[in-house]
This record gives C-alpha cells, structure tokens and sequence, in this order.
C-alpha cells in the first residue's frame, strides 16, 4: 500500500487521472442503493492529526473507497486513480528523511487492494492515515475504527466473535464480553486454550505473559514490523515498552500497565488484545476498552496517569 513521491511528469499525469476520476466522482460510480452510517476519517502521523472534510458528509450511489475520498476531499491520485498521492495538499514521499505514505482501513483492517476497487457498505468506518513506514510497511489492523470490526465485520460479513480470558469470572473478562454485547455483537466467552470458531475475530483478554506464546499474539515481541503494534513486553511480561514511530522506545511502564491493540496474521481475522503487564494492568485496559478512549488511534497503552497513543509520541511531539 505505499507510496513514493513521484517524478514531475508521474505527478502530471496523476493530476490529468485524479481530474477523470473526480468528474466521475462528482456523478456517482452506479445505480447501486447509496451506502448508510458510513464514516470517514482522515489523519496524519497515526492518527496525531485529523484533515477536517469539506462539509458534511457527501455519499452518493454505488461508492468505492476512493471515489468516496474524492468527493469530500482534494485528492491527487496514481495508478489510473486506485492510490492516493496526497490529499488535500499532504503528499507521500519524504518527511525528516523517512519514508510516508497514505494507508488506509475498513474497520480497522488495512486494505489489500487499491482504492479504487474498494466498495463501500453500509456501516463501514473508512480511515485513510498518512504514517512513516520505515518501521513496517504494513500495520495489518488498527482499534481506532471502534466499534468495528465487531459490529459490522469485514467485506460485508459479520465474524463470530471469541473473548478468550485468563480469568472467565474476572472483572476484565465481563466488562470486555459486556461492552460487545451492549452493541448487538454476540459474544462467545471462552478460557484461553479453548478452539475458537473458524475465522473468528479473537479478543484476548490476559496478562502477556499467559498469552505470549498464541500465534496470533507473539509477533509482538517482535516489534512494529512482525506485528505492526509499537509496543513490547519485556522478556518476563513485567514491563511494557513504548515505542515511537522510528522504532525506539520511549518509557517503559511496568506494574499496572495496560495495552489495547490489534493485529493479524495474513488473510485471518484480526486479534484483539486487552493485555497488560498484570492482572491490574489488564483490568485498566478492559475498562477503557470503549470508543472514546480508542478513537482515532491505532494503538493504546495505560497507565496511572492515563492513556498513551501509540506510536508513543514522547512530550515533544
């Protein structure tokens, strides 16, 4: 999904391709019903900084992902109109000598495909976020499109939903399990070694150190380009390492550290982590498992003083 800067004449011909494409824009791609409660959110540097729409939200016909940023936003495209150059005057390329690039999310997984060849549905939160991506070149799932992907799933088809706790009577546990289900999401509480459905959208509810070991946690451990989460536990899972955008840390949390993140490995569902360095970490991270605390960003840490935005952008940032 990234982007370079392109040469004066890519740049020239992008202009001519975004142009078509906004005319087409600007009539509707087809006869398909107009798409509802869709959202669209549009950031820069993981989500710091959000580029306000012009106006309300425009939605008209049968829209794709990209047609549906043109119509709201100023876009230069590439690629016959299926990848973003720069949006309202924000451009890929360089920045401070490191590589970025517009990415974007259909609740909360990062597209495979180009914009383009995107459709949009009902109840889709679309999130295009302008990062660096020296660290990784793909950061597979976000928690800043929440509710989704539990409400809505993905492509248009809702996932089982498996909450695999440490402690299925704990308070973390039954807050996570409940806040599902106050949204309409039918939720299969279930202890961690338990098989999950197939293809199910797992949320695991745990101290790191009883979780480290599944497949679809461990590439934590091994920083932002395994697991696209910039965040790692220390070897015994007492300490939490926050990590800024070019991979390096920045404070180190220990007991009573929470984290809320997601990833995934290839084509499966995204797991959801609500973990912590202890069971008082992971119950700081159930109860700020809700829209408010994670809007608009990739990935939260906790602590006693509050909540951290990940990539950890330290006091100067």
């Amino acid at each position: 999904m990234r982007l370079i800067r392109a040469s004066g004449a890519a740049v020239f011909a992008a202009i001519l391709l975004a142009g078509c494409a906004l005319a087409l824009a600007g009539c509707g791609l087809g006869a398909g019903a107009t798409p509802s409660g869709v959202t669209v959110l549009v950031t820069s540097g993981f989500g710091a900084h959000v580029l306000q729409a012009r106006g309300p939200l425009k939605v008209r016909g049968q829209e794709t992902a990209m047609s549906l940023l043109e119509r709201n936003y100023r876009v230069l495209a590439s690629d016959g109109g299926g990848f973003v150059q720069s949006v309202d005057g924000l451009f890929g390329g360089q920045q401070a000598g490191q590589p970025v690039a517009w990415f974007y999310y259909v609740n909360g997984v990062e597209a495979s495909t180009g914009a383009a060849a995107t459709d949009v549905r009902s109840g889709d939160r679309i999130w295009w976020d302008r990062h660096d991506w020296s660290q990784t070149e793909s950061v597979p799932a976000v928690v800043g499109s929440f509710p989704q992907p539990f409400v809505a799933g993905s492509e248009g088809k809702r996932l089982p939903v498996g909450v695999q706790c440490a402690s299925l009577d704990g308070y973390a546990c039954r807050t996570v399990s409940a806040r599902l289900r106050a949204l309409g999401v039918a939720v299969h509480t279930m202890a961690l070694a338990t098989a999950a459905a197939p293809r199910a959208l797992r949320v695991l509810v745990a101290p790191w150190a009883s979780i480290e070991g599944d497949l679809g946690a461990e590439g934590l451990q091994y920083g932002p380009r395994a697991s696209g989460v910039y965040a790692r536990f220390s070897s015994d899972g007492r300490a939490l390492m926050l990590l800024d955008q070019d991979g390096d840390p920045v404070q180190t949390l220990d007991a009573g550290a929470g984290l809320i993140a997601a990833t995934r490995q290839g084509d499966d569902a995204p797991v959801w982590l609500v973990t912590g360095t202890d069971g008082e970490g992971v119950e700081r991270a159930a109860r700020a498992f809700d829209q408010n605390t994670l809007h608009d960003r990739f990935a939260v840490a906790l602590a006693g003083a509050g909540s951290v935005a990940l990539p950890d952008r330290g006091p100067s940032r």
